[in-house]
């Protein structure tokens, strides 16, 4: 399918602005949705929160991504912030899945972000697309997110579920924190090592979404993390091999939790999640293993 005209939520975010510049460059459209008043032809008004976007400005569009959201991991989980986190999600996905269903020329295809926080921690079991969801705070997050894309499924509207792991990447999420400490000499494993991360470098993300944007036949939920996951213990080595810097400093499990709170759950969780239909709708990656990842990133 040729996409000539794509209205992207999320635009300045590190995936956001990573796919708007990859679709640019390819010389396709793209409206940026911005909760300010617009200031150019290539943007458009919307407030997630108000659940409000206007389903007229987004007509001509072939497809909408939405990749809006609060940062999971941009500070501590307060009661307050986590009404944040899920709202901004699934407020936002809800606006958009409404306004195209009102839409008498609906985009062929709505692409949605999620995350695999859906499946919680799953220990050293490998889930795919097929497990249900786990259990607290983030699966239920997620649940709820990918619920309010229905009224744009309903309305007969290709719709996919982008479940993303951990993006590796210099500028943004969990790597841009981690990439400093690296560099100084004061990584190390995060408590006993031994949970799985399930990552995927930056390229392969944007590489995967704009798979699923051209593929009329895929549906659905989607993992979107390299194929073979790899514990926190070998991404520390991993970080220590590419960017040539000793890893000796541990960082306890007890310290996690008290300088995280709830979060630290999913820090030390461990999630060993596979991109099965992913990889069985022909999708190849380009940087599949951590080392690959993290020096693609650098």
């Amino acid at each position: 399918m040729r996409i000539s005209r794509v209205a992207v939520a999320g635009a300045s975010g590190l995936i956001g602005g990573a796919l708007t510049r990859s679709l640019r460059a390819d010389g396709v459209e793209v409206v940026r949705l911005v909760r300010r008043a617009p200031r150019s032809q290539d943007e458009i008004r919307w407030d997630p929160g108000a659940r409000f976007v206007d389903a007229g400005d987004l007509a001509g569009c072939d497809a909408v991504v939405n990749l809006a959201g609060a940062g999971v991991g941009s500070r501590r989980w307060t009661e307050t912030y986590k009404a944040r986190i899920r709202d901004s999600r699934v407020l936002g996905t809800a606006a958009l899945a409404e306004a195209i269903a009102a839409m008498d020329s609906p985009p062929r295809v709505f692409v949605n972000g999620s995350a695999i926080g859906y499946y919680g921690r799953t220990g050293d079991r490998i889930v795919d697309e097929s497990a249900p969801p786990g259990e607290g705070f983030l699966p239920e997050l997620c649940v709820r997110w990918e619920a309010a894309t229905a009224p744009a499924e309903r309305a007969g509207v290709r719709t996919v579920l982008v479940r993303s792991g951990l993006v590796v990447a210099r500028d943004g999420g969990a790597w841009a924190r981690l990439f400093p400490l690296f560099r100084a000499g004061l990584g190390g494993r995060m408590g006993d090592g031994g949970q799985y991360w399930s990552f995927v470098s930056l390229h392969d993300e944007v590489a995967a979404i704009r798979h699923l944007l051209d593929s009329e036949e895929l549906s659905g939920p989607f993992n979107v993390t390299a194929p073979e996951p790899v514990t926190n213990r070998e991404i520390t080595a991993a970080m220590g091999r590419v960017l040539k810097r000793p890893t000796p400093f541990p960082v306890p499990a007890a310290v996690l939790r008290t300088v995280l709170g709830e979060m630290a759950g999913d820090v030390l969780g461990s999630a060993r999640v596979v991109p099965k239909r992913l990889l069985e709708s022909g999708f190849r990656f380009t940087y599949p293993g951590i080392d690959e990842a993290v020096r693609a990133a650098l």
